[in-house]
């Protein structure tokens, strides 16, 4: 690394995990024969309450939090609604404790993730389109690694994969450390693989460094593409940072390539910042989504349907 101050001042503690959302039905305190609409308002009065106006984020910096500040803004039915920035250890104990007591509560939460395997989840309707539609992953690499590294820049030119499979390391990383998860999706997963580095020519302990944010998903992808690398005789360092600090790295060449920014709408004031400075190499993965996420069995579809706090 040419310059190390941007590590030391972009790493966080935080963002490793996608946040969901889970919490109880709702019980009908009286039957009517309101339109299904009425329905929907005295649901989201009851809801709110319940979750005492909050909406549970995660650390500040976040795409996804400077998104729920937005809907915050532009939603004038979440007046007075609070967002609640916090750790992601603190998200997952307050999820865990809603779940296991069949308690309400909204969260901000993008997927991948395998949450959404393991619990019956779903994304609140956005009419304003504040979280954006679906997502892709995208890889940007510095100025001039095509004529310093091109075997490195070939196989991140070609690595992409799917939704099922960044989930996949996922669920096996709750059981193990992630680049033995990694590892094992790699073994697995021979014939995908080998259409990322057919052709290209191994080379001899050249070092890379690839920055990521300290996400699941990011840990996820971030060391597969690491273990490939090194199965073609990359030294390779995988630094999780800061999101900004992601493309302020690759934009002043401090380091060499990233697998981890979220576009069109996630990481798009960091993306447009820094946009000339760095080669942007396409998608590695589409399908990918933010918002606000709360289980199937709330009575409610849209974040329209909350109500303002009283």
């Amino acid at each position: 690394m040419k310059n190390i101050k941007w590590k030391k001042t972009g790493m966080v503690a935080g963002l490793s995990l996608t946040l969901l959302a889970a919490g109880c039905g709702q019980e009908n305190a009286e039957n009517t024969d309101d339109t299904e609409n009425a329905g929907n308002e005295q649901a989201g009065v009851n809801i709110g309450e319940a979750v005492n106006y909050t909406i549970t984020g995660i650390e500040p910096g976040a795409g996804i939090t400077q998104a729920t500040d937005n809907a915050l803004a532009e939603y004038e039915n979440l007046a007075g609604w609070h967002h609640e920035i916090s750790s992601t250890v603190a998200m997952l104990t307050e999820l865990e404790s809603a779940i296991n007591n069949e308690e309400p509560i909204i969260v901000a939460g993008w997927s991948p993730h395998f949450k959404f395997a393991q619990y019956d989840l779903k994304y609140l309707e956005d009419p304003e389109g504040v979280y954006g539609g679906e997502e892709q992953i995208k890889t940007i690499v510095r100025t001039g690694l095509e004529e310093d590294m091109p075997e490195a820049y070939e196989i991140l030119g070609r690595f992409n994969w799917e939704p099922e499979d960044m989930e996949s390391v996922m669920l096996d990383a709750q059981e193990m450390d992630f680049e033995e998860a990694a590892r094992d999706w790699v073994e697995e997963n021979e014939e995908k693989v080998a259409d990322w580095t057919e052709g290209v020519e191994p080379v001899d302990g050249t070092n890379i460094e690839l920055v990521i944010t300290p996400w699941d998903t990011e840990r996820s992808s971030g060391n597969v593409v690491k273990i490939v690398l090194e199965e073609h005789g990359f030294n390779v360092t995988l630094t999780p940072v800061d999101p900004p600090i992601m493309f302020q790295a690759i934009a002043s060449g401090d380091a060499d390539a990233s697998i981890a920014p979220w576009m069109p709408a996630t990481h798009a004031s960091f993306y447009e910042e820094h946009e000339g400075n760095f080669e942007d190499l396409g998608e590695n993965l589409t399908g990918a989504k933010i918002g606000l996420v709360v289980p199937e069995y709330m009575e409610i579809d849209s974040i329209e349907d909350l109500e303002p706090a009283e």
